[in-house]
């Protein structure tokens, strides 16, 4: 009988992984990427005082009660985040859906259930990891964030970030990853390596968004590349 983990790499229609320790960078391009992308965190005040104090609980009912930008006269709920507020890893996306603005979860809809078995694929259930969105609240029509929306959101999210110290940020989609890295080189010369994001230099590695794996399945393959080379990038395979 198959194992559970052999049964979700078939799912994913990807071959089977065992990380192995001291094993080097497995190659995820053909050629030799550019430099990576180093973020700067950028202070954007916020009515009622700066998040930089808050804890989890405070932070939360900060962004509950948001009104910085148009979104929230559209929202049904905030979508904060959701998991371990110990976890390792940290995965963000780039706004709330339609699934997600019901339900106040981030992934939770059918690109969050292939995410749900990305993350488990490599031992890793999503109980154990934290996610979050850049926005917390969902853009009509599903459309790209405003600039200045997304300013609006980044503080708290740099105060999650702050509050988990994680030790890998894994960013999905392409949106995401230009706006945290400040940076519009395509999706394509941003994976394969590790950035830097925030005070601390956290190791930061893009993939695929999991709604685009759906749309592009033929990609998943790429997406299962990327996240070998994550775990690497934790067990201190990849440099």
């Amino acid at each position: 009988m198959k194992s559970r983990k052999l049964a979700y790499l078939d799912a994913l229609g990807i071959e089977a992984f065992e990380p192995k320790r001291g094993r080097g960078r497995a190659s995820a391009a053909a050629s030799e990427p550019p430099p990576p992308v180093t973020a700067s965190v950028i202070a954007v005040s916020t009515p009622g005082g700066s998040v930089d104090t808050l804890d989890w609980e405070a932070l939360r009912n900060r962004v509950a009660g948001c009104t910085l930008c148009e979104l929230h006269r559209t929202r049904t709920q905030t979508v904060f985040g959701v998991g371990n507020r110990a976890a390792d890893w940290l995965v963000i996306g780039e706004a709330p859906g339609a699934d997600e603005d019901r339900q106040g979860e981030p992934f939770v809809g059918r690109a969050g259930q292939l995410l749900n078995s990305m993350l488990r694929a490599i031992g890793l259930p999503r109980e154990q990891v934290y996610i979050a969105n850049i926005l917390k609240c969902r853009p009509p029509g599903n459309r790209d964030p405003k600039p200045e929306e997304a300013a609006c959101c980044t503080p708290y999210l740099h105060r999650q970030i702050a509050l988990l110290k994680p030790r890998l940020i894994l960013v999905v989609g392409r949106v995401a990853a230009q706006k945290l890295l400040e940076t519009d080189m395509p999706l394509a010369r941003l994976r394969g390596q590790v950035h830097r994001y925030g005070p601390l230099s956290t190791p930061l590695v893009v993939t695929y968004h999991p709604a685009y794996l759906l749309r592009s399945p033929g990609e998943k393959r790429k997406a299962w590349i990327d996240l070998k080379f994550a775990s690497g990038v934790l067990e201190g395979g990849a440099a």
